[in-house]
């Protein structure tokens, strides 16, 4: 494999590692305000994708879509919170793990009985022919998934810095208890966060739907490479993410293509494996400190 083929590759893959690291951004900001995971991602992403197809299909144009889709993963990711999670916090249980998933294959079976179960193709005015970069062929497509996953990822950090209602999120996420003594609402903080992660699931549904086609089952095996991700670089690391992501996505073209197709999955599985028996905090994570 010469150098231009192992490039080509590497780029790849690496384009397609920022949908992974944006599903997997998801998961941390619902982890950093509740200590919860939204096992149900990977239908938000479908769901959303979904709906956003039918809205293009009523004739509107793509710059009207994109906020519909967006606001309808808001509003996904604030009704998993309420009818999955907000019981279960209240109870102090880990309820939370099995109705997420609960809510998640409803999702998913709804949209098998609303769409069907056949891939359709994503229209998009984004081009797709090719262009050369020192050798190495990169299309619009793949550069919209980067602009937007890492456009999204920075407004959201912007967001969480530089605004009252940011930094309160943050506060939460640092010290619930203590935030609750300066008038924070830590349930408010957990529903913004489920409602920013149901976003950013949808993006990632719309900016990948017209590589990978969209239906029902596109999203299984994004959302596992994305826990993934998440977990090897650490459920408080966005930046992380993005690194972990880009090497994941990077290091399954390669095997892949040196391996054979049927090993793609590999790559994901042994550094997750690897992460937890060596550094269970990720990559990138803080250890957490415990006051007894």
């Amino acid at each position: 494999m010469d150098i231009l083929s192992f490039g080509q590759l590497v780029v790849s893959g690496a384009f397609m590692g920022l949908v992974y690291a944006l599903i997997a951004y998801g998961f941390q900001l619902t982890y950093a305000t509740s200590r919860t995971t939204n096992f149900g991602q990977g239908e938000l992403v479908t769901a959303s994708a979904l709906v956003a197809l039918s809205i293009t299909h009523l004739g509107l144009p793509y710059g009207l879509m994109l906020p519909c889709g967006l606001g309808f993963g808001a509003l996904a990711g604030l009704a998993m919170e309420r009818t999955a999670v907000r019981i279960a916090l209240q109870e102090k249980s880990e309820g939370w793990i099995m109705l997420t998933i609960i809510v998640g294959l409803f999702i998913h079976s709804t949209c098998e009985n609303i769409w069907g179960q056949a891939d359709r193709p994503f229209p998009t005015p984004i081009p797709s022919e090719a262009f050369q970069v020192l050798g190495i062929a990169i299309t619009p497509l793949e550069l919209s998934v980067a602009l937007g996953a890492l456009g999204v990822m920075g407004l959201i950090e912007l967001f969480k810095r530089r605004t009252l209602l940011g930094k309160a999120v943050q506060a939460v996420a640092a010290d619930p208890e203590a935030a609750g003594l300066m008038g924070i609402s830590a349930r408010r903080a957990v529903m913004l966060s489920y409602a920013l992660s149901g976003m950013v699931a949808a993006l990632a549904g719309i900016l990948v739907a017209p590589i990978t086609t969209v239906g029902p089952p596109m999203a299984s095996g994004l959302v596992l490479k994305a826990f993934s991700v998440a977990v090897v670089a650490g459920l408080d690391s966005g930046f992380g993410a993005i690194l972990v992501g880009m090497f994941l996505g990077g290091l399954e073209n390669l095997t892949s293509f040196l391996v054979g197709s049927g090993w793609r999955e590999t790559p994901g599985l042994a550094l997750l494996i690897l992460t937890l028996a060596v550094r269970p905090n990720g990559l990138f994570g803080r250890a957490a400190i415990r006051k007894v």
